[in-house]
């Protein structure tokens, strides 16, 4: 393939609900462009983009693919984007890097979830956008509620650029009222045709629609529309394409993925009114300066100092790491030497190549503006920038969701703890959206992500391409324990054996404490020498360290060592710390010991009309709601706290509770006292445990 200048290039990311066809209109554009032989089917696992072995294996994509066409003179990367919820980043990623949009719509389905997600990822980012109505041929599809639905959903900017010919299965292509002209499918590919006569009165509302929409473009135009006079053909181009990239008009076109109708009229329109890297943001992207923090403005155009932007990282154990890069300035070239400027550390550019699907196509630099790929750099990773040593340029990362769904995983052999934390490493790299972390105090190895089905294919992959096999189970509550009672206890160690002896003697007075461990010495008359008493606090930190009811961290204690005796010989440290202990134990049996467990901040994002769900299922969940606020595109941000105990499968129910609508994020606030009845089935079962 070519190099193409930045004037020539479109970059569009694929968005839409999961089986709404992205993958299907892929492989259409592929096949009618004569770059495949065939056209490859989801369900029969061969399409271009969904080449990994778990989206053949379960017949959806759940990676962006970049698929670079030519058409029309120019290069096309499409961004094959994955529809399921739980890949979210990797739409976040596409639209990082992308100037616009098509959202895929299902006809037979009308608007998903998936398709107002789409919408609002793009509006969020003020992004142009084409909505592609696909599977127009299925049964009992009502184009007119089709319309009418949209406008409802998201306002008068949507308008229809198209009216079908055939209903149903006889649906055989459309009207373009822009162009007036018909687009028919004659078996093998689509033709032009004469607007049938009978259609005129339908195709005026819709085209005097357009017409307002391009005079409220410009206010020459305005001026011209309300003195009567017609429009240029290449005035209403002009002005579509000004409210098209400004995301004032969104253009709706129809089409059949699977029978290539509307396939052609969807790349002319991308063509002819969405955006070059050269359009977009007044053709410049801002950056900053990566010691000084500066802010830097870089055109993109091949004669400035080259920079390019890591939006994603495909790891092949075979071929090793592929990073995929936008250029943002410049061209990069193989065995270039660039500074990874989030690193601060110099890569050495090797091969350059386009990826389609999985395959690579060798070319000798990329151009400002373009998307590439290079393989095996050592330190760089998804959201990393690359730039020329000399001007060094550093631009902001992908704001990735946050995981709200973690799970521990351990092995199902013995020794393959190593290989485990090294594999999903490497896994994370691919998927920023998904984190590994130890926690210490469990001793488990916590994997994060956005739902069941994104750290079940974690797990798959484990097994599948690094050949280690894990249990997922539930992660284990850093509970704590501490006391609400007052109470003075003695602690005598007293030890003899053949020779010297050990003796320790504290009396101890605990108390609950705000702080989370406080330690006095208020001693008379040296009943404890000077010289023992930090060993006592020693002795009474290590012993917080278990618990008496469930073996669980004490917190909150203050300790005050107010008197004790000694021996001259047999006193030592560790008799006083051994002392300190039998006092601590002693001391919590008495002073009413209590567990307490980690409650949650909680922020979730849902449609007004869940709300009586949500505030249900949260009492249900011993969670109380502190307050809420709107928030944008008619969500409600309702601000609760639950116990973490509480909330660990709270991703999953939440999305079957609003229809995937929902969405929430959690962080720790504090301790609180667990409830009797809950707490003893925790001591009983910590008994248990250690019985065994």
């Amino acid at each position: 393939m070519k190099n193409y200048s930045v004037d020539r290039i479109r970059n569009v990311a694929l968005l839409g609900h999961g089986g709404c066809g992205k993958t299907t209109l892929t492989e259409a554009i592929l096949f009618s462009l004569g770059v495949t032989k065939r056209m490859g089917k989801v369900t029969d696992g061969n399409t271009v983009s969904d080449f990994d072995k778990e989206e053949i294996s379960r017949q959806f994509s759940i990676g962006t693919s970049v698929i670079p066409v030519e058409w029309n003179e120019s290069k096309y990367n499409l961004l094959d984007t994955p529809g399921y919820f739980d890949f979210v980043g990797d739409q976040f990623s596409a639209l990082r890097v992308v100037g616009g949009a098509v959202i895929v719509l299902d006809a037979s389905s009308g608007i998903e979830v998936g398709t107002e997600k789409a919408w609002t990822f793009t509006e969020k980012r003020n992004m142009p956008k084409i909505i592609f109505i696909n599977k127009m041929d299925k049964e009992n599809i009502d184009y007119v509620k089709l319309i009418r639905d949209l406008k409802d959903k998201f306002g008068k900017k949507v308008a229809p650029f198209c009216i079908p010919l055939g209903e149903d299965a006889k649906f055989k292509g459309f009207v373009n009222v822009v162009d007036l002209i018909g687009r028919e499918y004659n078996g093998k590919e689509c033709v032009d045709v004469p607007v049938p006569n009978e259609m005129e009165p339908r195709i005026k509302p819709f085209r005097d629609m357009l017409i307002e929409s391009v005079a409220e473009s410009d206010e020459e135009l305005m001026e011209k529309y309300f003195s009567g006079e017609e429009f240029t053909t290449e005035e209403i181009h002009a002005g579509l394409r000004k409210g098209v990239i400004s995301n004032e008009i969104v253009p709706v076109l129809i089409g059949s993925a699977d029978n290539i109708i509307g396939v052609h009229t969807l790349l002319n329109m991308i063509y002819d009114y969405l955006p070059t890297p050269a359009d977009m943001n007044g053709g410049a992207t801002v950056g900053a300066h990566p010691a000084t923090g500066e802010e830097i403005l870089r055109k993109v155009d091949d004669e400035e100092p080259v920079s390019a932007f890591v939006f994603k990282t495909i790891v092949d154990p075979f071929v090793g790491k592929i990073s995929l890069f936008k250029v943002y300035s410049g061209k990069v070239k193989r065995d270039q030497e660039l500074l990874n400027a989030n690193k601060d550390e110099t890569e050495k550019i090797g091969p350059v190549f386009l990826l389609r699907g999985k395959n690579q196509l060798e070319v000798d630099h990329i151009n400002s503006g373009d998307i590439g790929a290079t393989a095996k750099l050592s330190l760089t990773e998804t959201g990393d920038t690359l730039c020329d040593k000399s001007q060094p340029i550093r631009y902001d990362g992908i704001n990735l969701p946050k995981p709200c769904l973690f799970m521990a995983v351990e092995p199902k052999s013995q020794g393959d703890e190593e290989k485990i934390s090294a594999s999903l490493q490497r896994l994370s790299e691919e998927d920023p959206s998904f984190i590994v972390s130890r926690n210490n105090e469990t001793k488990q190895l916590l994997i994060g992500g956005q739902g069941n089905m994104q750290l079940g294919i974690i797990v798959n992959k484990l097994k599948n391409t690094f050949g280690v096999d894990v249990n997922m189970i539930d992660q284990k509550i850093p509970y704590r324990e501490t006391i609400k009672g007052n109470v003075t206890v003695q602690g005598r160690h007293k030890k003899q054996t053949g020779g010297a002896g050990q003796f320790g003697d504290v009396h101890i007075k605990f108390e609950h404490s705000t702080e989370p461990f406080i330690f006095e010495e208020k001693i008379f008359g040296g009943s404890v020498p000077k010289q023992y008493v930090p060993a006592v606090e020693k002795g009474l930190r290590e012993a917080m360290e278990k618990g008496i009811l469930a073996g669980y961290p004490v917190v909150n204690v203050k300790a005050t060592l107010i008197d004790g005796s000694y021996h001259p010989v047999d006193s030592n440290e560790m008799a006083f710390k051994m002392a300190a202990h039998i006092a601590f134990k002693k001391g919590m049996e008495s002073a009413q010991p209590i567990l307490l467990e980690p409650i949650m901040r909680v922020t979730i994002f849902v449609p007004d009309e869940y709300m009586g769900d949500i505030m249900g299922d949260m009492n249900k969940r011993r969670g109380r709601i502190l307050g809420m606020e709107p928030d944008e595109m008619g969500y409600q941000k309702v601000y609760a706290e639950a116990p973490e105990a509480e909330m660990f499968k709270y991703a999953t129910d939440l999305r079957s509770m609003t229809q995937a609508r929902g969405y929430f994020s959690m962080e720790f606030n504090r301790y609180e006292e667990m409830p009797m009845q809950l707490a003893i089935k925790i001591v009983e079962e910590a008994k248990e445990r250690n019985n065994h």
